[in-house]
C-alpha cells in the first residue's frame, strides 16, 4: 500500500517524504485510517516500527493550525519527547502546525518562549506538563487528540497517577490514541480507563522480542564481567552497540574501564545533564561513539539505527526490561545480537526471560580468556518452560577452559 492510498491530505504526504518513508509500516498502514475516522486506538507496537508518524499524521490532518493546544503527546522520557518533537516538526513544517516539546532537567524558560509563541501539538513528559500547567503556562482545555506513548512504561516507571491528573485536565469528549511495546492483562486493566470502544492494533507479539534478534548468554564469575566485556568486544569486527547496566555507577565505572581499554564509549543515565545526554545521543548516532554503557533510561523510545549488538552487562530483574532493551537493535528489517554477561546470582531472571521469550537462550564463551572459577549452564536445559531444577551443574569452571566466539558450548 502507498501513503497516498491511507487518505491523508498532499501537505501531509510532503512530510511523509521528508520523513524518509516510501511505504507505509505495518503500524502506520492499520492505525493512520482508524485515526483518521476520528476512532479511539490501542496499538501494540514496538519501538522503531513507525509509532511517531502513525499518530502524527492522522493528528495533524484532524486540528487546525491556530496556535492553540488542539494535540496532547505525553511520553515517560525526555529522549522520547525531544525525538517525536523532531519527527513532528519536520511533518508540520508542511502542514503548518507548530511543535513543542516540554520535559524536565532543563530550565522552565528555555520553554516558555515557544510555549508562549503558540502550539498546535504539545509533547510532554508527564512532570513537567503538571508542573506548567499549574504554573498557568498550559491550556489543556482545547485539546481533540490525545496520545499516550510507550503506556506500558509509564505504568512501570510509576507515571500513571500522574497520568490520571493529566486525564482530568483534558475535555472528556477528545480522540485517545495509546501505544505500547507491551499489552498485557495488567497493562490493559489499568490503561483501559484511557480509550473509549477503541480499535485494537497489533502489529508485534504483545511480550516477544523481534524475531531478528539472536540471543545468547556468556557465563562469567561476576568480578570478570568488565574483562569478559572488552574481549568479546575485540572478537567484534564491527558494532554500534548499547551495554546495560543495573545502576548508574556501575555504568561510570564499566564506560571508564573501557575507554582505558581503548574501546570508544559513551555514558547515558539520569545523572548526567540534558545537555549532555543529547551530545551523547548525537555522537552515538553519528558514529562518533560506537559503543553506549546506559542505565533503562534509554532501554526504550530511543530510535537509533544501526544497533548492531544489545550487551546485558547485568541481567535485568524483570523480563519486560529484557524485551525493552533487545529492542535496540533488529530494527526496520535488519538483524542483531543480544548477549548476556551472566553469573550464578542471575540465574532466576534469566528463567524468567527465557520463560517470556519463550526458549533456552544458548550458552558461549570467548576464545583464550582466561576465566576464573565459575558455575556453567548445564547441558539438560532442555525447555524454558519446564523450569529445569538446577541450571547450573553442581561444579564449577576451571580457569583456561574458553570457547570460540560464536560456537555454541556444550556444558
Amino acid at each position: 500500500m502507498e501513503f497516498a492510498a491511507l487518505g491523508l491530505a498532499e501537505e501531509l504526504l510532503e512530510g511523509v517524504e521528508a520523513l524518509g518513508y516510501v511505504k507505509p509500516t505495518p503500524v502506520q498502514e492499520q492505525a493512520i485510517p482508524v485515526a483518521l475516522r476520528g476512532d479511539d486506538v490501542l496499538a501494540c507496537a514496538q519501538t522503531g516500527t513507525g509509532k511517531t508518524a502513525a499518530f502524527m499524521l492522522p493528528t495533524m490532518q484532524r486540528i487546525p493550525a491556530e496556535g492553540k493546544v488542539r494535540a496532547l503527546v505525553v511520553t515517560p522520557t525526555r529522549e522520547l519527547a525531544t525525538q517525536i518533537e523532531e519527527d513532528a516538526k519536520i511533518i508540520g513544517k508542511h502542514s503548518g502546525h507548530r511543535v513543542v516539546a516540554v520535559y524536565g532537567g532543563v530550565p522552565y524558560a528555555q520553554q516558555l518562549k515557544p510555549l508562549r509563541a503558540g502550539v498546535d501539538v504539545l509533547v510532554a513528559t508527564p512532570g513537567r506538563l503538571l508542573d506548567l500547567h499549574q504554573k498557568k503556562e498550559i491550556d489543556l482545555s482545547g485539546v481533540e487528540v490525545l496520545v499516550l506513548d510507550e503506556a506500558d512504561r509509564m505504568l512501570d516507571m510509576g507515571f500513571w497517577p500522574d497520568v490520571r491528573k493529566i486525564l482530568r485536565l483534558v475535555p472528556e469528549q477528545r480522540q485517545n490514541m495509546l501505544f505500547s511495546a507491551t499489552l498485557t492483562d495488567d497493562v490493559l486493566q489499568v490503561i483501559g480507563v484511557a480509550v473509549h470502544d477503541p480499535v485494537r492494533v497489533d502489529v508485534a507479539p504483545s511480550s516477544l522480542p523481534v524475531d531478528k534478534v539472536e540471543q545468547y548468554v556468556y557465563p562469567v564469575n561476576s568480578a570478570q564481567k568488565t574483562e569478559l566485556l572488552v574481549a568479546l568486544l575485540a572478537e567484534i569486527d564491527e558494532y554500534r552497540a548499547i551495554v546495560f547496566t543495573r545502576t548508574k555507577q556501575r555504568a561510570d565505572r564499566v564506560a571508564a574501564a573501557l575507554q582505558s581499554s581503548g574501546v570508544s564509549a559513551d555514558i547515558m543515565h539520569s545523572d548526567r545533564s540534558q545537555k549532555q545526554r543529547e551530545r551523547t545521543l548525537k555522537d552515538f548516532k553519528s558514529g562518533k561513539h560506537s559503543l553506549l554503557v546506559a542505565t533503562d533510561v534509554v532501554a526504550r523510545g530511543i530510535d537509533v539505527e544501526g544497533v548492531t549488538h544489545v550487551i546485558n552487562y547485568d541481567v535485568p530483574d524483570r523480563p519486560e526490561d529484557y524485551v525493552h532493551r533487545i529492542g535496540r537493535t533488529a530494527r526496520a528489517g535488519t538483524s542483531g545480537v543480544a548477549i548476556s554477561l551472566l553469573s550464578h546470582e542471575e540465574l532466576e531472571p534469566l528463567r524468567q526471560i527465557e520463560r517470556v521469550v519463550g526458549k533456552v537462550l544458548e550458552a558461549r564463551d570467548v576464545e583464550g580468556f582466561d576465566y576464573l572459577d565459575r558455575a556453567v549452564p548445564r547441558s539438560d536445559r532442555t525447555s524454558a518452560t519446564a523450569a529445569p531444577r538446577s541450571m547450573f551443574s553442581g561444579g564449577v569452571m576451571r580457569r583456561g577452559r574458553g570457547g570460540r566466539t560464536g560456537r555454541t558450548r556444550r556444558f
